[in-house]
C-alpha cells in the first residue's frame, strides 16, 4: 500500500501529458542527428533538450501503456508512471554504450509500470507473463516473465524509485506551507500507513473536500516546479 501511495504521487508530479485521446496528441519522433544533438546539450545541462527529448517520446510511453489496458488501473496514472521511466531513460542512457534510445527507453518504461503492478497485485490474465515485450541490452527478446524472474531488477527500480521519493519528501518538508505538507502526509502516506482519501482527508481535519482537492493540487504543482530545476 505504501510504495503504490508512493507511485501514485510521484505520477501526479510527473504528469506530464493529462489524458492522451489519440495519436495527434503526440510530437513527431526525433530524427538520429536530432536525437544526437540533445543528447550533447543535455552533457551540459541543457534542460530544454531534456524536455525535447521526453515530449518526442511520449508516444512510446502511449504505445507501451496499451499492452496493460486490461489491468485495472487508469490509462493517465499508467503514462504517467511510464513518463517518470521515460525520464529516467533519458536521464540515464549513455550513447557510447552503442544501444537505441528507443529500445533503452522501452525497457525503463516497462519496468516502471511493471513495478506499479507488481505493487497492486494486478496482473489480468490478458497480460501474459510469457509475451514479448522488448529486448535486453544483448538484443534477445525478453518477457515479463524474463523481468519478474530478474531478482535485480526490481531492486534497482525500488531504489531509484526511493531516491526520487526522498528528493520529493524534502521539497514537502522544507518547501511547501503547514497546510499542504499536512495534506500531502495524510493523502499519500509519507509517514508509513495506509493513504486516506480526500473524503477522509477532509473529515480528519474539518474542512471541505473541493479545498482539500485544491490545495492538494497546488502542492502538487509547486512540487513540479521546484524538480525542473
Amino acid at each position: 500500500m505504501f510504495i503504490s501511495a508512493i507511485i501514485k504521487l510521484l505520477s501526479k508530479i510527473f504528469l506530464l501529458t493529462g489524458r492522451i485521446a489519440n495519436k495527434n496528441a503526440f510530437l513527431k519522433p526525433l530524427s538520429s542527428e536530432e536525437e544526437h544533438e540533445c543528447f550533447e546539450k543535455l552533457k551540459n545541462g541543457d534542460k530544454d533538450a531534456e524536455e525535447k527529448l521526453i515530449k518526442h517520446n511520449l508516444r512510446l510511453v502511449a504505445h507501451i501503456v496499451k499492452k496493460y489496458q486490461n489491468c485495472n488501473i487508469e490509462q493517465d496514472e499508467l503514462i504517467s508512471v511510464g513518463s517518470i521511466g521515460l525520464m529516467k531513460a533519458v536521464s540515464s542512457f549513455k550513447e557510447e554504450k552503442g544501444h537505441s534510445f528507443s529500445t533503452y527507453a522501452a525497457r525503463c518504461i516497462q519496468n516502471e509500470i511493471l513495478m506499479l503492478l507488481r505493487s497492486q497485485k494486478k496482473f489480468q490474465s490478458e497480460v501474459s507473463i510469457d509475451d514479448k515485450i522488448g529486448v535486453d541490452k544483448d538484443g534477445n527478446e525478453i518477457s515479463l516473465f524474463d523481468i519478474l524472474q530478474d531478482s535485480s531488477a526490481p531492486i534497482e527500480d525500488r531504489a531509484s524509485t526511493k531516491v526520487l521519493f526522498d528528493k520529493v519528501v524534502k521539497y514537502i518538508n522544507e518547501k511547501l506551507n503547514t497546510r499542504e505538507r499536512e495534506i500531502l502526509y495524510l493523502r499519500y502516506a509519507i509517514d508509513g500507513g495506509i493513504p486516506l482519501t480526500q473524503n477522509e482527508v477532509a473529515d480528519k481535519l474539518g474542512i471541505s473536500r473541493s479545498y482539500i482537492s485544491r490545495i492538494e493540487k497546488k502542492a502538487i504543482e509547486e512540487l513540479r516546479q521546484l524538480l525542473r530545476y
